[in-house]
């Protein structure tokens, strides 16, 4: 909503397709950027390794229902669309490396953090993971692998909304709604990031 055009052109809307995507990206499949890692450049990237943090990919195909609001009073009414992930087992490994090390797990967005939650899952952990998820976060869910997440802000009744304020605490995640809003913050795909410790 904060972008404003009186209409767009065919160069245009290519520019857009190549702004709006990741610098890792490299699977199509998505029907939109997974919009927490736009804020990550090459050269960011280059200075997270080389303060010593691991880097690795998951495959994330974003669907429609990451989109669409919750509209029903009992939130586990809500269906939650299923969407395709690829966890490479490397990436795999390397979260259980970390987690019996005791070294956090940052993930860059909210379907990423879905992808490596439903991987965990299986009876025996975090494993290589390809197919479809419809993990539906909620306030009261366990956590098994995230300890960090960097996400944008995200609208009212959505699930994106759900799944942080289970990571957060409701309380938590008001008032750092409050203060984005006081301090004008963008909301939504283009907008600011958090990184929630």
């Amino acid at each position: 909503p904060y972008i404003k055009r009186s209409h767009t052109n065919g160069q245009q809307e290519k520019n857009d397709r190549l702004a709006y995507q990741t610098v890792y990206a490299t699977v199509p499949g998505s029907i939109a950027a997974p919009t927490a890692g736009l804020h990550f450049t090459q050269p960011l990237l280059d200075q997270i390794r080389a303060k010593g943090v691991e880097v690795y990919r998951v495959t994330l195909h974003v669907g429609p229902g990451t989109f669409r609001p919750v509209r029903v009073s009992e939130i586990k009414q809500h269906t939650m669309e299923a969407e395709y992930v690829r966890i490479p087992p490397s990436t795999a490994m390397a979260i259980r490396r970390a987690k019996e090390s005791g070294k956090r797990v940052v993930a860059v967005g909210t379907t990423t953090v879905r992808a490596l939650e439903s991987a965990a899952l299986a009876p025996d952990g975090l494993n290589a993971m390809s197919g479809l998820t419809d993990l539906f976060i909620v306030p009261g869910y366990q956590f098994k692998v995230i300890d960090v997440l960097i996400t944008n802000f995200h609208l009212p009744h959505s699930t994106l909304l759900m799944l942080v304020s289970a990571l957060t605490g409701r309380e938590r995640l008001l008032a750092a709604y409050q203060e984005a809003i006081q301090k004008r913050y963008l909301f939504y795909s283009f907008g600011d990031a958090m990184l929630i410790l």
